[in-house]
């Protein structure tokens, strides 16, 4: 090799290492620039009243973001109940059944294309699918929306973690004479638990913090959506109903000229990047926690 080649490669090798570094440092600035702002502007207006007391006029001090965080919860946790046992079936499906099946190949391009689908896209396609037909916003609407969203993430994750596991534990089970099922549920799935658990929490995360569909779905709502009183319901919340919700409030107080609004869209932020953080970091510990029982 000569050695003009060498010196080129080399050199291109360092500009590339240099790029690389650069452009995360870059990237690194920005998030810690963000994270700063949130903090330092959304940490004032956390105070007993914002988990307390329901969103209200700007003309009245104490008001918060209860019924918001708690339609943030039921919607989220009614897309997770939707959207993951799904998930984690079509993940099954295309790594123990049909993964070289002519179906499969069609489920994953449609799955890549909805993980790449604009979310309004979504929000606007349930919108016409339940939202009109129902006559009315709903907090039910928004969990379908989120749910979608959330099921290609669930899906291919489930796919790529149960590919990883070994074949010849597959076989062994199943030379041992134990039920396809059973072997899936027992061995596989015990197996891959935490890159699974990993993928569902990822997923949470993912649509936690999304607006857009919700705009078209759920809308919003200044009080607690509950039963009726004389109803036997009436501690269940009411997700038949526009349902408060912080991505959505957020957005409303932002575009306020009003500052106790303004501060109260901050502390919205920061309690939803909070949660996101500690999501991804109870995420990474299980895929670490993970790795290092099957290492």
């Amino acid at each position: 090799m000569k050695p003009s080649s060498l010196t080129l490669r080399r050199s291109i090798d360092i500009f590339i290492k240099v790029l690389s570094i650069v452009a995360s440092l870059v990237g690194i600035v920005f998030l810690i620039w963000i994270l700063w702002d949130v903090v330092t502007k959304g940490i004032t207006a956390l105070d007993i009243n914002f988990f307390t007391k329901r969103t209200g006029p700007f003309t009245i001090a104490d008001t918060g973001m209860a019924n918001a965080i708690v339609g943030t919860l039921y919607i989220t946790l009614l897309a997770t109940v939707i959207g993951v046992p799904i998930g984690l079936l079509g993940g099954i499906y295309l790594s123990e059944f049909g993964r070289n099946h002519p179906v499969s190949t069609v489920v994953r391009f449609f799955a890549n294309i909805l993980m790449g689908t604009p979310s309004i896209l979504i929000g606007i396609f349930v919108y016409a699918v339940i939202v009109l037909p129902m006559s009315g916003f709903s907090g039910f609407s928004g969990g379908v929306a989120l749910a979608i969203i959330m099921l290609p993430v669930v899906v291919r994750t489930t796919e790529d973690i149960l590919i990883l596991v070994p074949n010849e534990l597959r076989e062994s089970a199943l030379a041992l004479g134990s039920p396809h099922w059973k072997m899936i549920t027992q061995i596989v799935f015990r197996a891959a638990r935490a890159g699974l658990i990993t993928g569902v929490i990822l997923a949470i995360a993912r649509v936690s913090g999304e607006t857009a569909p919700l705009l078209f779905t759920a809308f919003n709502n200044s009080h607690f959506t509950y039963y009726d009183a004389e109803s036997p319901l009436r501690y269940i919340y009411d997700m038949s109903k526009p349902t408060a919700n912080l991505t959505v409030t957020i957005f409303n107080y932002a575009m306020t000229p009003y500052e106790q609004w303004q501060k109260q869209a901050w502390a919205g932020s920061l309690l939803i990047t909070g949660a996101i953080l500690v999501i991804s970091v109870i995420a990474r510990a299980f895929f670490s926690g993970g790795k290092t029982r099957r290492g």
